[in-house]
């Protein structure tokens, strides 16, 4: 695993990028799939894994539990279960440190009739309530308490549940929710569910483990699982939509003429409208499928582009609406455009302060409430001095402000970007950017 050593990123802003980057597999999949291998009592391979942070605490937390995961070359991880859970001896380190953690519960319930699990961290946004995953689960039999830093989790007699309606169309509630009803023998139907991309991929991963699932892609799910699940299977997740939306925002802000192939474009289809309302350039080719055969990729070419800001508020929806993990990339594409941009993160409570970071590097960003943002356009950005702030896409908008500011910026403690984006300083280098990693 790679060094906890704190790192800098040091950023000469200001320059025009060109050439291609390829999107990598989705963060958010990857998490999920991982915590869903636990469900196969044979071995489960899991292709194209992306070798970041996130990824890597979530494997610390299933390695002290018993379960051996063993890399093969630079992107597969082979996940073996125990017999027997070492639910006692979990890394509550790692744990904490990932948000991800909670979806073990629907996992583990078929595997242990009492545990307990850290408290889940990850990301700082405000409270993030898992009280709907209390909600869902217990209409399967899952008794979940909570006390200081830990959930206590109790099965009673685990069945089918006619009918569960989600309390919030949350992805991590719907994984949990369907985790559950995969190893339990009769029919779940799941209401108000999230059909999302990385909802879509564990679908289609359970139904390779035999798991029968109906409506798949909509928000409303039909699960007949399966009591025992063993065996080998392989698994090619998707690309990443909010992967292809930093490079979007990256060549928006900056102006710049780049490739960016194999962008998932059925998650990207109303953030691209947004953005060509906004005035964007770009063109798009035919789409080809991903390497797990069902996902649908483009190649988006963007072109330097004249601005302005849509009259309208920009704001997200569960999917097919615009993702919330996208919503903060229109932030630095807005203080480029001509206007004044609403930006609404109705979701969390903390995150739209974190978007006045910005105006350290001299966007015009005025804090209307803890939810909206009201980003006045153009400005030109100059270069600053940033602690990144704990949360993954906040971290990242600052970034792309540094890389569209001339002269040189400092990006401190650059963990919170590199919980979700593999390698992205080399990638970023082939494409012009000049960022040097500073340790210490």
């Amino acid at each position: 695993m790679p060094s906890k050593e704190a790192l800098n990123f040091a950023i000469q802003g200001g320059k025009k990028l060109s050439g291609e980057i390829t999107v990598n597999t989705a963060k958010n999949s990857a998490v999920s799939l991982l915590c869903a291998s636990l469900l196969n009592e044979g071995h489960t391979t899991l292709k194209r894994m992306p070798r970041i942070e996130e990824v890597f605490r979530i494997i610390e937390v299933l390695e002290s539990i018993g379960v051996q995961a063993v890399w093969s070359g630079e992107h597969e991880v082979r996940i073996t279960p125990p017999e027997t859970f070492a639910l006692k001896d979990i890394n509550q380190d790692a744990a904490m440190k990932t948000r991800s953690v909670i979806m073990l519960v629907g996992a583990l319930v078929h595997r242990a009739q009492s545990f307990s699990i850290p408290q889940a961290g990850g990301c700082k946004l405000g409270s993030r309530t898992v009280r709907p995953h209390f909600f869902a689960l217990q209409e399967f039999g899952v008794s979940i308490k909570t006390r200081e830093g830990a959930y206590d989790i109790e099965t009673r007699n685990l069945k089918p549940a006619e009918k569960v309606v989600l309390y919030e169309s949350g992805d991590t509630v719907t994984e949990n929710a369907i985790m559950a009803a995969a190893r339990i023998t009769g029919k779940t139907t799941i209401k108000l569910a999230s059909a999302n991309y990385q909802i879509q991929d564990l679908c289609y991963f359970l139904k390779r483990l035999g798991v029968k699932i109906e409506g798949v892609g909509t928000t409303t799910l039909v699960i007949e699982g399966r009591e025992s699940i063993r065996e080998d299977v392989s698994f090619s997740m998707s690309e990443d939509p909010i992967e292809a939306m930093l490079f979007l925002s990256i060549a928006a802000t900056t102006n710049s003429r780049i490739t960016i192939k194999g962008a998932p474009i059925e998650f990207l289809e109303l953030e691209l409208l947004k953005l060509q309302k906004m005035g964007f350039k770009y063109s798009l080719t035919k789409a080809y499928k991903s390497e797990n055969g069902f996902t649908d990729l483009v190649d988006i070419k963007t072109r330097p582009s004249s601005l302005t800001a849509l009259e309208e508020k920009i704001y997200a929806r569960p999917f097919p609406g615009l993702n919330i993990d996208n919503l903060p990339f229109f932030v630095p594409i807005a203080t480029q455009a001509k206007g004044q941009t609403l930006i609404h993160d109705w979701v969390y409570e903390n995150r739209a302060i974190y978007y006045t970071e910005l105006i350290k590097l001299g966007a015009n960003i005025v804090l209307a409430d803890p939810h909206r943002v009201i980003v006045t356009g153009p400005t030109p950005l100059r270069p600053a001095e940033v602690i990144c702030p704990p949360a993954l896409r906040p971290a990242a908008i600052i970034l792309i402000a540094m890389l569209a500011a001339p002269g040189e910026s400092i990006l401190r403690n650059v963990y919170s970007i590199n919980r979700g984006y593999e390698d992205l300083v080399t990638r970023l280098g082939a494409l012009g950017a000049h960022i040097e990693v500073l340790k210490g």
